[in-house]
């Protein structure tokens, strides 16, 4: 059996890191190619692109399914559904502190899009205007940091949910 023909991984590991954002009191972020299979208000898309908070308090009925994303939320004020098919979420991260990870864009079949976002390597889409911004350093989920990223780059150090220092074990003997 080859492995294209198990099922894909995507919606397991978006599961597995909306747990890991809710269980340790981060916003988990969605970031959506959209197209026209993606049910999403149009007014906050922006370069093809929408970035999500889904979050329990942003969000009613979510429903993280293995082939869909549903779920009811507020735009301006307006109750809207939202229908995400899974392979068109590019990533999953953490407002806070921008860990997540990032996927390969996949076409209707399964195949990945021949043609990469127009952005450049592990950046993520600007959140709809009003929202809170935070660094997104992102990696695909083959390890690799993206075409044309540094990767000797020095990235700053994670914060904790307060903004603080990351904590700090000190030995005394």
């Amino acid at each position: 059996m080859n492995a294209q023909d198990f099922p894909s991984t995507r919606p397991y590991l978006i599961r597995a890191l909306y747990e890991w954002c809710t269980d340790n009191g981060f916003t988990p972020y969605l970031v959506v190619r959209v197209n026209d299979s993606v049910q999403v208000p149009r007014d906050y898309v922006n370069n093809g692109e929408i970035v999500l908070n889904v979050s329990y308090e942003a969000t009613s009925g979510l429903q993280l399914g293995n082939d869909f994303i549903e779920f009811k939320a507020r735009f301006g004020g307006k109750p809207c559904d939202l229908l995400i098919p899974v392979h068109r979420v590019i990533a999953i991260y953490a407002r806070e502190n921008g860990q997540g990870m990032a996927f390969p864009l996949e076409e209707e079949g399964g195949e990945k899009a021949d043609v990469a976002p127009p952005r450049p390597a592990g950046v993520v889409a600007a959140p709809p205007a009003g929202a809170e911004r935070a660094p997104v350093q992102l990696q695909s989920i083959d390890g690799s940091a993206g075409e044309g990223a540094d990767k000797d780059a020095p990235h700053p150090p994670p914060q904790t949910p307060g903004g603080g220092r990351r904590p700090s074990l000190k030995r005394i003997k």
